[in-house]
């Protein structure tokens, strides 16, 4: 097994998200993936699976589970593949949907991913389940941003977008990572997207993600996407609309993810960012 390690998200090892990547899994069962995850210790390690026609199918796990869809590995995968094959097209199948990938050359020599997400869409959070989410949270509703409704939103996975009503408030994370995990884990709820609107094109966001046993991700490409979906499903921003997200910033390691929403309504939402190898 050629284990991998990069950064997503960032050009500076120090910042982004880190994965683990094994880019040829061919003969690993379930367990041995789970426990390579477990032992690598990252928010998300990915193993793709060539397939004869020349795509990929992928899998990630988390430390502690499965998930079905995740964006910051697939960044970290598609740069890793293009470094040693060159940059171009590739199509991963994961358990949530085909999801193309794009590389190219960026400045100084830096490989850029682009990922188009499955078809987004959201769900309204009903009032017990937000009462109980914010109760983890440690948040008040007066701490919520009115022009910002919660609501699930998914693009491959399902993430709660909460939405802050100033930088203040975001940038306080203690929640109950026990009763926060219960609770997604009954709704099937990947991270909790965390998130303050600087401008109608700029957010700040944090990701908890307790059901991997992580209590925060620096980087969450697959909640991106969502939160792209649910600003466009809510009219919420003026579409085509490209938006900037910044993220692990309060952590230390701080991440930059450009996503792009297409005017089309069921369009796939796309993910933008580079990855650099960990040392």
């Amino acid at each position: 097994m050629d284990l991998l390690r990069y950064v997503a998200f960032s050009s500076d090892p120090l910042g982004g998200n880190p994965a683990g990547v094994v880019l040829d899994a061919t003969g690993m069962d379930e367990a041995t993936m789970a426990a390579t995850a477990a032992e690598v210790g990252y928010s998300e390690t990915a193993f793709a699976f060539p397939r004869p026609d020349g795509a990929f199918d992928i899998r990630y796990f988390s430390p502690q589970n499965e998930v079905p869809f995740c964006g910051h590995a697939t960044i970290a995968t598609a740069v890793a593949h293009a470094q040693r094959h060159g940059v171009g097209e590739l199509l991963l199948h994961t358990a949530a949907g085909p999801v193309p990938v794009s590389t190219a050359k960026g400045p100084h020599g830096a490989v850029v991913a682009t990922l188009v997400s499955v078809a987004p869409r959201s769900a309204e959070i009903s009032g017990a389940d937000l009462a109980e989410l914010l109760a983890a949270l440690r948040w008040q509703p007066a701490d919520l941003d009115p022009a910002l409704p919660p609501r699930a939103a998914y693009a491959g996975a399902w993430h709660p977008v909460i939405a802050a009503g100033s930088r203040e408030r975001l940038s306080e994370l203690d929640y109950d990572m026990t009763a926060l995990g219960a609770l997604m884990a009954r709704r099937d709820w990947t991270t909790i997207a965390l998130t303050w609107r600087e401008s109608p094109t700029v957010f700040h966001t944090r990701n908890p993600f307790p059901p991997g046993g992580v209590v925060e991700d620096p980087a969450t490409g697959a909640a991106s996407a969502a939160l792209g979906g649910y600003l466009r499903e809510l009219g919420l921003v003026e579409v085509p609309a490209v938006l900037t997200l910044h993220q692990g910033v309060d952590m230390g390691r701080p991440s930059l993810i450009t996503v792009g929403v297409p005017a089309a309504p069921t369009a796939g939402i796309e993910v933008t960012g580079t990855a650099v190898p960990v040392a």
